[in-house]
């Protein structure tokens, strides 16, 4: 009897908060940190929601052409401690964003930070940092975490 309610316990826990973690990526798997970008660009849209926070911004790509970019975030909490709130973007505000663009090519980056208008930097706490800062590559490499 006891292994039934604790296999049905998992599955229901699983249920419940597997699908987040199955969404939940390394920085490695998507994005490539070989590939540095900054866009500049007005805002259309911010997602505030977890795993990640994603702001959509309406800039230009490396040859200069329009392009609508999804820019991934930290999650809600981590931004929240960086002092992010989800109505400090205003639809059609310019921003900047430095970042890190997707492995498969598409107009998505990992942010590393985005300058605001009044040229306040907002550290992103994506997926390329671990909670300290550090880069992960920097982790792996000096043991420090």
């Amino acid at each position: 009897m006891k292994r039934v309610f604790l296999c049905a316990t998992a599955a229901i826990l699983f249920a419940g908060g597997g699908a987040s973690l199955l969404a939940h990526h390394p920085f490695s798997a998507e994005y490539d940190w070989k590939k540095p970008v900054t866009v500049t660009g007005t805002v259309t849209k911010l997602e505030w929601k977890n795993p990640h926070a994603e702001l959509m911004v309406k800039g230009q790509d490396e040859n200069g052409n329009n392009a609508d970019w999804m820019v991934e975030l930290g999650g809600t909490d981590q931004l929240r401690r960086m002092g992010w709130t989800k109505q400090q973007f205003k639809a059609g505000e310019q921003i900047t964003v430095d970042g890190w663009l997707a492995k498969d090519g598409t107009k998505k980056l990992s942010a590393k930070s985005v300058t605001l208008p009044n040229g306040r930097e907002l550290f992103a706490v994506s997926s390329f940092f671990n909670e300290r800062g550090r880069t992960r590559e920097t982790a792996a490499t000096t043991g420090k975490r």
